[in-house]
């Protein structure tokens, strides 16, 4: 565990955690951005083959935005492609319905053989995941995740994980809207419940989260994870979390005390 902004005085004991699903404690969906990477290419290069220039936009684009709703990223792709090629389509969720067919391809033989048993739930999680989540439980923490994947199969993959009783909420994209799940349960959170932010943790991989995080005066615990060892730090998102100004970063759950530690538990 690093950590990159140093607190004064011990910091408060947080009631409540929000947590980032995708990349933070679930691999289940490792390899989506292959699949964005290809459907992007496809259409903004009109089915030539891609210049290295466009190749460097369109991973630049998929790093920056890791974190947020698919839907914004495919209106991305919509008005990129489409000014770069009038005849494609200009409607988003028409992108949004390809990209998911293509990435539920893996994603559902995953979900699938974990739930029947066939595939052990363990080679899912980032190492250390579940015995955090138990902790934090165990320590009267309220514990949400929220996600930019589609609220049924965020529920799915909870679920298929054997993590659903941990949570107290499981937000994902309401199914044919825009709004950001992330920023509404911190906006709950805050405001209707009355939680000072400094009670709050929020816990992910992308900017989107940590940037939403540091402006409610959230903990925010960057996690940099390596999704095909499922432990260790990828240097990618450490510097993304840097950027993004995480106050501690970890590549896994596995430093459980200093973990609990910088949360003041």
């Amino acid at each position: 565990m690093e950590i990159l902004r140093a607190q004064a005085q011990r910091p408060p004991k947080i009631r409540a955690a929000l947590f980032d699903f995708d990349g933070t404690i679930s691999t289940l969906r490792t390899g989506w951005e292959a699949v964005m990477r290809e459907l992007m290419l496809k259409w903004l290069s009109g089915g030539r083959t891609p210049t290295r220039a466009l190749c460097q936009e369109v991973d630049g684009y998929i790093d920056e935005s890791t974190g947020i709703q698919t839907i914004h990223q495919m209106k991305w792709l919509a008005a990129k492609a489409h000014a770069l090629w009038p005849e494609a389509p200009e409607d988003p969720w028409f992108y949004k319905a390809e990209y998911n067919q293509s990435l539920m391809e893996n994603v559902a033989r995953r979900r699938d053989g974990v739930a029947s048993g066939q595939l052990n739930r363990e080679d899912f999680l980032i190492s250390g995941a579940e015995a955090f989540l138990r902790a934090l439980k165990e320590r009267g923490v309220r514990l949400m995740v929220a996600s930019g994947t589609d609220h049924p199969d965020v529920l799915r993959e909870v679920e298929a994980l054997g993590l659903k009783d941990y949570f107290d909420g499981v937000y994902g994209a309401p199914v044919g809207e825009e709004s950001c799940s992330k920023e509404r349960v911190i906006r709950q959170l805050l405001r209707e419940e009355n939680l000072p932010g400094s009670q709050l943790a929020v816990v992910g991989d992308g900017k989107v989260e940590i940037a939403l995080g540091r402006e409610a005066g959230a903990r925010t615990l960057g996690m940099a994870t390596d999704e095909k060892a499922r432990r260790g730090v990828s240097p990618v998102k450490r510097e993304r979390l840097i950027r993004a100004g995480a106050e501690a970063l970890a590549g896994d759950f596995t430093e459980l005390e200093a973990l609990l530690d910088f949360l003041g538990l």
